[in-house]
């Protein structure tokens, strides 16, 4: 060969050797030299784990069969163990218990079945000193019709003449009929006659839980004072329940009469059944919002005033995505809930859905949520059928990998952490006022919500350690025995494991300060990546689907050599610290997989 050549294909060589070396040099500089990110600091709620307590369910101290607020001061310690930053509380004020402690007769004390001040106090200052919050469920949209506010205004007291929707009767034929063809959310009219007062009064779910009237100043004040007596007491923030239902349509502006609702055209419904008419003028008011903001206010500036940390007020609130986003706020800048409840896990997927359903309802809130908000995850409550049951059991742990992983606020039911399941209720055991009202024998599982409140399973003894006593308010799952809180405790796997390794997962920085990639990699399996520059990646592969699933990670940018595994579904053949392959991936029915990769 020509000198001249083989100089030339040396120089060629040289050259080509040189940039690979010096690509390679300056992506290591470039790693080497990036500055770890300013990590923000966050206030106590923006990254927490809330869990739901159904109170009367979780844990009984006296042995008579309903759960209790020295039941749950004697468990504290699990929601340390868990990784719990919050809990929230469903109602334990004075109730005649019509709907379990939604239909509030006393809004200053304490359900006597629940315990005493004292006993509340107790809770309070115990959570706080584990660091716990306590949030409280407020009921502000009806009282109880045994409440002094419903009495007095029945009696047409002066100062509470107005406190609540009256309205004259409707005349045809001389025949005395209701006002509107409005419909409660537990069946039949929102109508129901006062011989006292000889008018109807308005009622959006049961006859005995009777709606506040919004539009007078003296409801709006009082609903202010019951904020400020319990934060005065330690409560940490509140859900405010039922806000959809806080207004109905202003028959000032329909020439003084409640206007009737067209038909939906819902041909499976009777006539007496919620969402036969459209419900357009008795939900999602727009005034309803203005009430919010003021108690947003009312929170921030007691907090102000008091030099606290920050109450936080969470909003429930079924409605289209629009109107749910407005909770937030305003484009004009006034501040609403600190977040509306996100129920799209439960509204708008199940067993059925695939991957790409999964990341559509994902991507779907967080496109529509406001600039600097703060997202939520729902995956179940005392109001729907539980997440083990609506989705699969073998989907437990991936449906709890997604609620940790994704950024914001995540929430828990009571038992989620285990994968409880609805439990039986037979027709005789039932007490749902919802299915009580519109059921029977042969449909009622269609309307009660008793199945998702059966007792929590704290072992596999006597009543599944829920109480002493040999009877209990709603009967206890009969797969308690292998289903409860101390098997999987000493289980080599389980799903309070994988729980616990979730929860502490969320303080790494990229999952409380990184960004998220989440996309379908097949028809039943999604990816979801957690990445902050200088910080470990973690991702989470889940197949959704009821069969097998390989798919490939290689093509991931985010994601690179050497894969970790951090966490895995109990049903899972690999275990904590193997190593995966950045390539093909096999997935079994349900698998979840939470693999730590090194930083982008």
């Amino acid at each position: 060969m020509p000198p001249a050549k083989l100089l030339g294909i040396s120089l060629v060589v040289i050259i080509a050797l040189g940039a690979v070396v010096g690509s390679l040099t300056w992506a290591f500089l470039v790693t080497r030299g990036s500055d770890p990110p300013d990590l923000k600091p966050m206030d106590w709620w923006e990254h927490t784990v809330i869990y739901q307590i159904y109170p009367r369910s979780f844990k009984d101290s006296d042995g008579d069969g309903i759960g209790d607020l020295r039941g749950i001061t004697s468990k504290l310690e699990h929601f340390v163990e868990a990784g719990i930053g919050a809990i929230w509380m469903s109602p334990v004020f004075v109730s005649p218990m019509v709907d379990f402690g939604y239909d509030i007769s006393d809004f200053y004390n304490i359900q006597e079945e629940y315990g005493t001040m004292a006993d509340f106090n107790e809770l309070i200052e115990k959570a706080h000193a584990l660091d716990i919050k306590v949030l409280l469920d407020y009921v502000p949209n009806h009282a109880s019709n045994e409440s002094l506010y419903f009495v007095r205004s029945e009696a047409r007291e002066p100062a509470f003449e107005n406190y609540f929707i009256w309205a004259d009767p409707v005349f045809i034929n001389n025949t005395r009929t209701v006002p509107s063809n409005w419909i409660s959310q537990f069946g039949g009219s929102v109508w129901e006659w006062s011989e006292a007062r000889q008018q109807y009064y308005l009622h959006q779910f049961a006859k005995e839980q009777v709606d506040f009237n919004f539009r007078e100043p003296a409801v709006r004040e009082e609903m202010i004072n019951i904020m400020k007596f319990w934060f005065e007491k330690g409560v940490d923030g509140f859900r405010l329940d039922a806000l959809p239902h806080l207004f109905e349509a202003d028959p000032n502006n329909y020439e003084g009469i409640y206007p009737d609702e067209p038909l939906s055209g819902n041909i499976y419904l009777r006539p007496d059944q919620a969402g036969y008419t459209t419900q357009e003028f008795i939900r999602d008011q727009i005034e309803l919002y203005d009430v919010v903001y003021e108690w947003r206010a009312f929170a921030d500036k007691w907090k102000e005033n008091n030099t606290a940390e920050t109450k936080i007020l969470l909003a429930e609130a079924y409605a289209n995505i629009t109107m749910t986003m407005l909770y937030y706020g305003d484009e004009q800048g006034r501040r609403g809930s600190h977040f509306p409840f996100n129920f799209d896990f439960i509204t708008s997927l199940s067993a059925e859905s695939n991957a790409r359903d999964f990341v559509y309802v994902i991507k779907r809130w967080l496109t529509y949520m406001p600039s600097g908000q703060v997202a939520n995850w729902v995956f179940g409550n005392h109001d729907q059928k539980r997440m083990a049951s609506r989705f699969r059991t073998d989907m437990v742990d991936g449906l709890n990998s997604l609620n940790m992983m994704l950024p914001g606020v995540a929430i828990t039911y009571q038992g989620e952490e285990i994968g409880m399941k609805d439990g039986f209720v037979s027709w005789e055991d039932t007490v749902d006022v919802q299915a009580c009202n519109q059921a029977n024998e042969d449909n009622y599982l269609d309307f009660s919500r008793d199945p998702a409140r059966t007792p929590y399973h704290w072992d596999d003894s006597s009543k599944a350690g829920f109480t002493t006593g040999l009877n209990t308010w709603l009967p206890i799952a009969a797969d308690y025995l292998e289903v409860n809180l101390q098997a999987q405790k000493e289980s080599a796997k389980s799903h309070f494991k994988v729980y616990k390794t979730l929860t502490s997962l969320r303080k790494e920085p990229a999952l409380s300060h990184g960004n998220y990639f989440i996309q379908a990699l097949s028809e039943n399996s999604l990816v979801l990546v957690r990445y902050l520059i200088t910080h470990d990646t973690y991702a989470l592969l889940f197949n959704v689907g009821s069969s097998n699933d390989t798919v490939d990670i290689s093509n991931i940018n985010y994601l690179s050599a050497p894969l970790r595994l951090h966490a895995s579904s109990i049903h899972s053949s690999r275990d904590v610290g193997d190593t995966l392959t950045f390539g093909k991936i096999n997935l079994l029915p349900g698998e979840a997989l939470v693999i730590k990769s090194p930083p982008v």
